[in-house]
Order: structure tokens, then C-alpha cells, then sequence
């Protein structure tokens, strides 16, 4: 979950790497800290709060590392932010991920007589390390990764060795290589500015980088040397800035107008061979976690509404659950934007376990679940940066209707269906639309519950409504199926209390019937639809696309969530105890 970032070249380290934080903040903004390495000196400053908000001193040394932080173990303060000191404070440490053991560690060392400065699990990593440093640093860090449970990934620095050592066991680790420097970071935009050569590292990976060499990469568990080679990244770096926007969320909302049609523009062959297998999997299962995790539920509804297929789907966290259902004939098609989603990676490993085949769909080329899968569909959205995921979201659902229409074997038809879908965002999408939409966010920002309903492929898609509500403005939403709201929820309807209610599925009519028992007991019904029905008491409309509904309704939800969290105050982009990449179960 955290934001990981090391440097080794000829320029000063600190502004590189302090750019480079800033760009890895919606991994973690709780604290951030530096450390870097001039001469046999290392310098160490670390504070609480985001690097936004703050300055930085600039401090010597041409090598080092960064982190800023979402809070695991130990409380957000000074002491707990890394980077973190062995007891000599010759070593420093940032860590991403979560020791399943340092209380047992912890323990031992305490014993040993290592004196801890801080509450996290991290801590010990230094202590681990100078323990074992008579070997060298490479070998010390070895040792002390094949201790480590949990997922983590690591930089290190010593103040007598010229570079850096990292290593990966679960938590994500790339290596850009520029001219005549290196970067190591948990993601690619943190240095996408600067290089688009990098080098992955896989789990049970490390790389030791020093000044005017070459990188030197291990396994840690036999210490043997792997050959790795450059590939380049095709995002473009001005897709990672906000531009003119005030904030990601509503630049990647905007650009879906184009997101859409990258997304599609997949090759036909591929399409069609793993819908193949789709039909041939005895056991299809739809995974992924928060908003992948409603696209997958809406997925068992376009499998079935289009290809007539069941298909499951499962929240990652609780498929291990299902292990005892999976064959080597089941199929899983995992769902992340980021493709380092413990939960999800997690799954795989389950799958993996039993011979189960994995498709991803991912939106981050080299993640860690593009190269455990079997094959991948990579959904082109291109850099989201926003906490809050909005166009990753349409984008995998374009693809779940691919796939279902090459199952029904009508790709064609489905290619033109989400051709059109893309045509009508991009006109849906005009300044006197959001205009409307913030005039219904001015009057909703002070209410408490929000409530969301829909039928059909509707239904989970008013959970990821409110899943969008909650997370950027901080205001209680709840997404039910319409015909359960009689079933416990309408208790909870109030005088103007208000309920967005999503239509245009070929359901219309039963929740036009749920909306109107809502409107009974005093509810404010905003309906969310390409037709406008007389118990709507404001009306947002959308595109008439059939089936593809859920792709056009989720829009302008997105669009109030944005304009209710702006308007309240609140932090866009890194909502407060939120991270976009969950490296950690």
C-alpha cells in the first residue's frame, strides 16, 4: 500500500525523489520520510502528513530512498514513519507490506539488547539486517528476506556502500533505468517522468544497484544470478499529469470519452480464444476486490444476459473459500486495476494450486498479476492516479462485453454496441452536463445517507455507487437491489432523504415500482436513465445503450461524487485511510 522510491546516479537524490513521492502519494499519505547517503553519512528526515503539503530540505548524497506511508502497524506519527535506523543508525530501511511475524522477531531481537524507536512491524528489518551484516549488505538483506513472512518489498541503504539493495517478496518492485542512473520504485509513474526502460522484479527477486555499475539481480532464496531484460513502457508521461483539471478524478472521468475505445481495441483472435475457453471451463469464476469486485458481479449478469452462461463471481478475499470447488478444468478471470491486489493475487495462488487456468484483466503492463496469468487482456486506460477508479472501471466492463458477445459468438455485434456506447459518452460528457450535475451536489452535500438502488445489471452497480459516494465525499451511501429495499432498507427512508434510483436495463418498470414506495415515505428520488419517469424528482439522463447500461449510469454518479466530495472539502484524489494499490490482506 505504501509508495516506495530509491535513487542511485550523478544528480542529487533529494528533489528526484521528492517529485517521485508526490507522484506515488495515492499509495499512502499518512507520513513520508528520506534518507540518503553522502559519503559515510546518511541522512534522514521524516514527517507526518502528506508530501503535498509539504517543503523538503534538501540534503547531500547523489544515492537514496524515499516512502510515504498508509498506516498499518504502529500510529500515524513522526517516530513511525520510515525510513527506519538498525541500532548504529548505519542502515536504513523503507518497507512496503506487512511482517505476518515481527512479534516473535521483535521479541528475539529485544532480547539481543536492540533498542526500537518505533511501533512498526518495519523496524525490525534494520535490526535483522545489521545482525546479519558481516556478511555484506546483499547477503544480509538475503538472510534476513528468507525470515521475513508476510508480503513485503525493501530498499536499503548503508553508509558504506555506494548504491542501494532491494528486494520483493508479494509487494510490487520495478527498476527505471535512465542514463546513467537508476530508480526503484513500487510503481512505474514514479519516475515515468524521467525513463520508460524498466525491469521487473518477481517475488523472491532482489537487485543490488550500485554507481557505474551494472544491476546485479538474485533469487534470495538460492542467492544464483538471473539475467533480466530492459522493456519499455508505452504510457505516456503527460497521461500521469493533471493538466488543466484541478483533480485526477475528474481528468480520468473526463477521459472516457477516449478510454473506452482503447479499451476495445483488442485483437479479435485473442478475444475469441479465450471466450473459447470460457465455454469449454467446466467452473468460471469472475474475481477481484472493491470497485473491480462490482464490475465482476456485473459481469455474471452480462455473461448471462448476453452469452446465456453462468458465470460466478467472488469477492477475492473470501475465494479461498472456494477452493474445494476448482478442477483443472475451472477457468478464473481475475479483475485488477493495478494488478498487485494482494487479495486477488492471493486467489491466484489458490487457483494455481488446484490447475486452474487465470485470465487478467489488467490496466498496468509487467504487475505482478500480468505475469501469473496464463494470459491478459490489458484494459489501456492508461495511468489512474486518482484513489477513487473511474476509468479502469468502464474500460474492464467493455472488455466483459467483448468477451460475453465472442461467447454468444456475436463479436461483432458487440464491438458496435460498445462503439456506440463510446460515441454517446463522449457526447454525454459536455460542460452544461456536469454543470447540472454540481447544481444536484450543491443540494445534496449536507445530507447523511444517500441510498442507491437498481435491478439487473443495474443492481451492482448501485453498490459501486455508493462504494464512489463514500470515498470522495465521506457522506454514508448504501447500493441495494430495488426489490430488496421492502425487505429491511425502506426503514430507514426518511423526509427528502435522498435515493438514486438507475434504470435503463430492461427492468425499468419494477424499479420505477421500488422508487416509487421510496417516494411514499418521503424519499427525493434522483433517477439516473435514458427516460424520464414521472417519480423522478430530479433526472439525470443517460444514453439508451441497452444491455451496456451499467457503462453509461456509473458516469454520472462518479461525476456527483466527485462535485459532493469538492464541495465538502474533501481530499479528491487521496481520500482520507484509502489507498489505490492494496499490497496487503
Amino acid at each position: 500500500m505504501c509508495g516506495i522510491i530509491g535513487y542511485v546516479g550523478a544528480k542529487n537524490a533529494t528533489p528526484i525523489l521528492f517529485d517521485s513521492l508526490k507522484r506515488l502519494e495515492y499509495r499512502g499519505y499518512d507520513s513520508y520520510g528520506f534518507a540518503t547517503l553522502d559519503g559515510e553519512k546518511i541522512w534522514v528526515r521524516k514527517s507526518k502528513g502528506k508530501v503535498s503539503e509539504a517543503g523538503f530540505e534538501k540534503l547531500p548524497g547523489s544515492v537514496g530512498i524515499a516512502h510515504t506511508r498508509w498506516a498499518t502497524h504502529g500510529k500515524v506519527t513522526k517516530a513511525n514513519a520510515h525510513p527506519h535506523l538498525d541500532c548504529t543508525k548505519r542502515i536504513a530501511v523503507i518497507h512496503n507490506g506487512i511482517i505476518e511475524n515481527f512479534e516473535k522477531l521483535k521479541s528475539d531481537l529485544v532480547k539481543k539488547g536492540h533498542v526500537f524507536r518505533s511501533d512498526t512491524d518495519s523496524e525490525i528489518i534494520a535490526h535483522l539486517i545489521e545482525d546479519s551484516i558481516e556478511l555484506g549488505l546483499p547477503e544480509a538483506v538475503m538472510r534476513t528476506m528468507k525470515i521475513l513472512k508476510g508480503r513485503s518489498a525493501v530498499l536499503v541503504i548503508k553508509n558504506d556502500f555506494d548504491g542501494i539493495v532491494a528486494a520483493r517478496n508479494g509487494s510490487p518492485l520495478i527498476l527505471g533505468v535512465g542514463r546513467d542512473e537508476y530508480f526503484i520504485a513500487s510503481d512505474v509513474p514514479a519516475f515515468l517522468n524521467r525513463t520508460k526502460d524498466v525491469m521487473y522484479l518477481d517475488d523472491g527477486e532482489m537487485v543490488v544497484l550500485e554507481r557505474d555499475r551494472k544491476p546485479v539481480f538474485r533469487n534470495i532464496g538460492t542467492g544464483t544470478r538471473i539475467e533480466k531484460r530492459i522493456i519499455k513502457i508505452d504510457w505516456d508521461a503527460k497521461h500521469a499529469e493533471k493538466g488543466n483539471y484541478r483533480h485526477f478524478m475528474i481528468k480520468e472521468i473526463m477521459e472516457q470519452k477516449e478510454t473506452i475505445i482503447r479499451a476495445i481495441n483488442q485483437n479479435d483472435g485473442e478475444i475469441k480464444k479465450v471466450a473459447a475457453a470460457i465455454n469449454k471451463a467446466y467452473g468460471v469464476f469472475l474475481i477481484g476486490c472493491g470497485t473491480a469486485g462490482n464490475v465482476c458481479h456485473t459481469g455474471e449478469y452480462i455473461f448471462s444476459s448476453i452469452a446465456k452462461k453462468h458465470v460466478n463471481h467472488v469477492v477475492a478475499s473470501e475465494f479461498p473459500g472456494y477452493r474445494d470447488f476448482l478442477t483443472k478444468k475451472t477457468l478464473l478471470i481475475m479483475v485488477s486495476q493495478s494488478g498487485e491486489t494482494a487479495d486477488v493475487l492471493e486467489a491466484v495462488r489458490v487457483a494455481r494450486e488446484k490447475g486452474a487456468k487465470v485470465i487478467s484483466l489488467v490496466n498496468v503492463r509487467g504487475s505482478t498479476l500480468h505475469r501469473m496469468s496464463d494470459f491478459t487482456f490489458h484494459i489501456n486506460a492508461g495511468p489512474e492516479k486518482a484513489v477513487a477508479s473511474t476509468k479502469a472501471t468502464t474500460a474492464q466492463l467493455a472488455i466483459l462485453y467483448l468477451l460475453a458477445y465472442a461467447c454468444a459468438g456475436r463479436i461483432e455485434e458487440g464491438k458496435r454496441l460498445l462503439l456506440e456506447v463510446a460515441s454517446k459518452i463522449n457526447d454525454m460528457l459536455n460542460p452544461r452536463y456536469d454543470e447540472r450535475i454540481r447544481a444536484l451536489a450543491c443540494s445534496m452535500q449536507r445530507k447523511k445517507n444517500i441510498y442507491i438502488i437498481g435491478r439487473s445489471l443495474n443492481y451492482p452497480m448501485a453498490m459501486e455507487s455508493a462504494i464512489k459516494i463514500m470515498e470522495v465525499s465521506y457522506i454514508h451511501a448504501h447500493g441495494f437491489a430495488g426489490g430488496e429495499m421492502k425487505h429491511g432498507p425502506i426503514a430507514l427512508i426518511e423526509k427528502n432523504t435522498p435515493c438514486i434510483v438507475l434504470t435503463g436495463d430492461g427492468s425499468d418498470q419494477d424499479t420505477v415500482n421500488n422508487a416509487m414506495e421510496i417516494k411514499a415515505r418521503g424519499g427525493y428520488i434522483i433517477g439516473v436513465g435514458p427516460k424520464k419517469y414521472e417519480v423522478f424528482d430530479f433526472w439525470l439522463k443517460t444514453p439508451d445503450v441497452g444491455l451496456a447500461s451499467p457503462m453509461v449510469n456509473i458516469i454520472p454518479v462518479q461525476l456527483l461524487a466527485y462535485h459532493l466530495g469538492d464541495l465538502r472539502g474533501c481530499d479528491i484524489d487521496t481520500p482520507r485511510n484509502l489507498a489505490k494499490s492494496v499490497t496487503v490482506k
